[in-house]
C-alpha cells in the first residue's frame, strides 16, 4: 500500500516575485498539487462523486516552514508522505527540495491535514469515515521516514 508519492516540476515565471523568488503562497499550491497527483496515482481524483454519498477532503490544517528560496526555472521535487491515517482524516507531510541546479537542497517542509466529509441532506458538510475502498489503498509511512513532530491532539 502506498504511503508516499514523488513528482517534479519547474518553477514558472508567474510564481515568482519581483526578486525572482517563488512567492510563499505558491508553496501551498505545490502541496495541494502533489496531494492531487497522489490521489490520481491511486485511481481517484480530489473530486470523488463515485462514492455514495459523494465525499470530499477539505483542509483543516495547512502549514509550511521555509528554509531556502526557490527561483525561476529551478526544478523541485515534491515528496508526499502519509504521516497519519485515521478513520476520518489523513495527515500529509510534504517535502519540497530543489533538485536542479545541483546540489539538492531542502527548500520547505509542509503539512496538510484533510478530513473526509460528505454533505447532509440539508447541505451541511459532515465528517465521515474514509470509504474502505480508498482507505485500503493508503497506509501511514513508517515513523523513521517522517521529519515533522506529530500534531497535538
Amino acid at each position: 500500500m502506498p504511503f508516499e508519492f514523488k513528482t517534479t516540476r519547474r518553477v514558472e515565471f508567474n510564481e515568482t516575485d519581483l526578486a525572482g523568488i517563488v512567492h510563499f503562497t505558491h508553496f501551498f499550491r505545490y502541496m495541494e498539487s502533489v496531494e492531487h497527483a497522489f490521489l490520481r496515482s491511486l485511481g481517484h481524483s480530489v473530486v470523488m462523486p463515485g462514492f455514495n454519498p459523494p465525499i470530499g477532503f477539505p483542509r483543516v490544517h495547512a502549514s509550511c516552514d521555509f528554509r531556502h528560496p526557490l527561483r525561476f526555472e529551478e526544478v523541485m521535487e515534491l515528496h508526499l508522505l502519509v504521516a497519519e491515517k485515521r478513520a476520518r482524516s489523513l495527515t500529509y507531510e510534504i517535502r519540497i527540495r530543489r533538485i536542479e541546479p545541483s546540489p539538492t537542497v531542502e527548500i520547505a517542509t509542509g503539512r496538510l491535514v484533510v478530513v473526509c466529509v460528505s454533505k447532509t441532506p440539508e447541505g451541511r458538510m459532515e465528517a465521515v469515515s474514509i470509504p474502505d475502498s480508498l482507505a485500503s489503498q493508503i497506509e501511514a509511512a513508517p515513523g523513521e521516514l517522517l521529519t515533522l513532530p506529530p500534531l497535538p491532539r
